[in-house]
């Protein structure tokens, strides 16, 4: 097993010559896999759909790769992927079943290789402009540190007593299998709707939004949300983590042959709360955006300028079942 950091964003090393994971030299730029799963692509028909870029790009699906080293991946990453297949084949008690750890590493790889696409993307462009790169520190910081954390893969990482990360796992029905998938780079937010579950991930918050939606998350963890319940809580959560305002800062302690990675108070010198100011209107906003499928307009959802519909809770706040949703049309 390694047993040294590999710190792609010191060097700003994003060629297709070195192991994206490990950052050892490959035998060829061929070395490659993809950034969505063979068989996820394979099974949703998603080779060649276009993804949207940021720079407004539309590769498509298989053309999402990393460079990765044929040693990494057969020890590491095919491992995790057939065990995540598996359980995806099977639905969501055996999703259920899984490490949230290695689900975590899963989507976190799934992420950070979209990432590596769009900082190769950007690179082109600003080099073919005669312009250095100019990206946030910020964002670097993060992208950083979640490569840190994929790192678990193949070195001996401990999280000192929490999680990066919030996790959400709901059972939908009824049950449609498709490929619903959504991301936010920014804030490092990552939803997945598949068959009959769906789960999403802050892979950078220290749990803030977990404790952030903790009333609404009482009222509906454990129930099967329709698909539109499922598209609510999403949009609540990709919301929340746009509004969050910390930078989780980490402590890397590296003791005997372990590598400790303990997370710094989010408090920092700041007073403020971790959140800034939830504006129904700009919900609303994000809300038609996630039921788009559904055809919801933005003045349909914020008829009442201060509670957006829900279908999530009724006007007394109680959770509604999936099978009493009755949607137009």
């Amino acid at each position: 097993m390694q047993t040294e950091i590999y710190k792609p964003f010191d060097t700003f090393n994003f060629g297709n010559r070195t192991c994206f994971l490990s950052g050892k030299p490959l035998q060829s730029v061929e070395e490659k896999i993809q950034v969505f799963p063979a068989w996820l692509l394979s099974k949703y028909n998603l080779y060649d759909q276009p993804f949207k870029m940021l720079d407004e790009n539309f590769p498509t699906y298989k053309d999402l790769k990393l460079p990765c080293s044929a040693k990494v991946n057969e020890l590491y990453i095919a491992p995790l992927e057939a065990e995540i297949k598996a359980a995806f084949e099977q639905g969501f008690e055996a999703v259920k079943a899984l490490d949230e750890w290695k689900l975590f590493l899963w989507a976190g790889k799934l992420m950070y290789g979209i990432i590596f696409n769009e900082l190769q993307s950007a690179i082109k462009q600003q080099y073919a402009q005669g312009q250095g790169l100019n990206i946030s520190q910020s964002l670097m910081h993060k992208f950083s540190q979640l490569h840190l954390m994929l790192q678990m893969l193949l070195l001996p990482i401990i999280f000192e007593d929490f999680k990066p990360f919030s996790f959400f796992l709901f059972q939908i029905d009824p049950e449609t299998d498709q490929f619903n998938y959504r991301d936010e780079i920014n804030s490092l937010t990552f939803a997945l709707r598949l068959k009959d579950f769906g789960f999403i991930f802050c892979l950078q918050d220290n749990g803030a939004n977990t404790i952030y939606h903790q009333e609404i998350l009482e009222k509906i963890q454990g129930q099967t949300l329709h698909p539109i319940q499922f598209e609510e809580f999403s949009g609540r959560i990709f919301y929340s983590a746009y509004l969050f305002n910390r930078l989780p800062e980490y402590h890397i302690l590296p003791v005997n042959d372990k590598i400790y990675i303990e997370a710094m108070p989010l408090k920092g010198l700041s007073s403020k709360p971790y959140f800034d100011e939830w504006k129904p209107k700009v919900y609303g906003q994000v809300l038609e955006s996630f039921w788009k499928s559904w055809g919801f307009l933005l003045l349909e959802i914020i008829k009442n300028p201060e509670h957006p519909i829900s279908f999530l809770v009724d006007k007394n706040s109680m959770f509604i079942k999936a099978e009493e949703i009755r949607l137009p049309g």
